[in-house]
């Protein structure tokens, strides 16, 4: 299947700062696919340089497997920014003003109205509407004219948890309409939620990218204490299964493969005559791994 967006060694310099750094990966059709990174990763102007917003300094990109960039841009519904909406008109009215910018969808307002749940509030004034309404608004603006795809930068930001509740459930309406997502969030519990793809960038630099499932996955640690602890940690780096053994002050922490137990574990060490006095397994969470992995 070919690719929505194929973006190959991206490059972007603000100055001595390195914005991008040859970025490269491939976004599925029909993913919600995230760019995660914390403030500063490069993840706005990575979205910026893929709608022409901004020039990159070197790389390249191709939409819908290489077509005309005009033509691409008109399958593509994009908010880069704050909502920027006249407030004393109604929802209705400023999406008269977005699809005239555009020049496409003037017909399509009740459409993209009753999909972001605005209709019944469709001739009420924009300064009226709450901030998850606004977004809502502005994602609708986006979706004039039925793209193919969306891209997002933020989506939730400054949002309330009911607001991001409505964001995320919209979003995921969307996708299974057949709408690739793009979404560039620094927030790693929206990107769990709701994305099927990720990219990590850290200063510019691509950390990792594929399937949520593969590449936000959790290691499990097991926590172990016995009297002789030089002999502790020899006798478990022979054990078959075992990853990564971490010393701390007072303990070791091994990471083994999935299927071995804090049963396992006791046996193998009591079978080499070692009684452990502190066993237990430690879940590490994902949002340890995002901080490990970008040192925050």
């Amino acid at each position: 299947m070919q690719p929505i967006i194929s973006i190959q060694n991206i490059s972007k310099s603000y100055g001595p700062i390195k914005a991008l750094n040859n970025v490269s990966f491939d976004v599925p059709e029909g993913s919600v696919f995230g760019v995660l990174g914390p403030n500063g990763s490069g993840k706005t102007t990575l979205l910026a340089i893929i709608m022409d917003v901004l020039q990159s300094d070197g790389g390249s990109y191709s939409w819908l497997g290489g077509i005309p960039p005009d033509a691409a841009r008109r399958q593509i519904g994009c908010l880069l920014e704050t909502p920027n909406f006249y407030h004393y008109m109604s929802a209705y009215d400023n999406l008269a003003v977005s699809a005239a910018l555009k020049r496409k969808g003037m017909d399509d307002r009740l459409r993209v109205l009753e999909i972001v749940g605005l209709t019944e509030r469709k001739d009420s004034k924009f300064q009226s509407y709450s901030l998850g309404m606004k977004q809502r608004l502005a994602i609708g603006a986006a979706l004039l004219d039925s793209p193919k795809v969306l891209v997002l930068d933020e989506p939730t930001n400054g949002l309330d948890p009911n607001g991001i509740a409505e964001i995320r459930e919209l979003i995921l309406d969307l996708n299974k309409q057949g709408i690739t997502i793009i979404i560039a969030s620094h927030l790693l519990d929206e990107i769990e939620k709701v994305c099927t793809h990720v990219a990590i960038l850290k200063r510019g630099n691509l950390l990792l990218n594929g399937p949520v499932n593969e590449v936000l996955i959790s290691e499990d640690q097991i926590e172990i204490m016995a009297t002789d602890m030089i002999l502790l940690e020899n006798t478990v780096r022979e054990m078959q299964g075992v990853k990564k053994v971490n010393k701390t002050e007072q303990t070791l922490q091994i990471t083994c493969n999935e299927g071995i137990t804090t049963a396992h574990i006791n046996e193998f060490c009591l079978n080499r005559g070692i009684v452990l006095s502190h066993l237990s397994l430690r879940k590490k969470s994902l949002e340890t791994k995002f901080m490990e992995l970008t040192n925050q």
